[in-house]
């Protein structure tokens, strides 16, 4: 069911949802978008070139953190918009792997267009990883 642009309201939540990412995860992320930069699997790589441990792809984390809006939206082609700025890695530990929450929430509303902005908190460790991270969803 679409979202109705005059049911929502500046500041509410719309989507939460949660990521677990391991090795398995980035391997398999790796495979699928042909970035096969060390530092994604081996932590050897990642500290020779400064980095505490393997890291997950940017872009792997920026597509985790929009799906909650492509849900709530329940269309993907809605989303005519999406940016972020990464703002710090998320680091996936070899045992433990990672957790990647995401929190979406009406940050404006363009009633003459019928477009919402989603604000996104994408957190790992309770630090923000994408800093600015908006989606602009078409409601019409």
């Amino acid at each position: 069911m679409t979202p109705i642009l005059a049911d929502l309201t500046v500041g509410s939540v719309v989507a939460e949802a949660t990521f677990s990412l391991t090795r398995d995860s980035l391997v398999r992320y790796a495979g699928a978008s042909g970035d096969f930069n060390p530092i994604h699997y081996r932590d050897d790589i990642a500290q020779s070139v400064g980095l505490s441990g393997v890291l997950a792809h940017g872009m792997l984390t920026m597509g985790l953190a929009v799906q909650p809006v492509v849900d709530w939206a329940g269309d993907p082609a809605r989303v005519v918009d999406y940016q972020v700025r990464f703002t710090r890695p998320v680091f996936v530990d070899a045992t433990d792997g990672a957790i990647v929450t995401v929190v979406a929430k009406v940050g404006a509303l363009d009633p003459d267009a019928d477009v919402a902005r989603i604000d996104l908190t994408v957190t790992f460790n309770d630090a923000t990883v994408l800093g600015k991270a908006q989606a602009r969803v078409n409601l019409a």
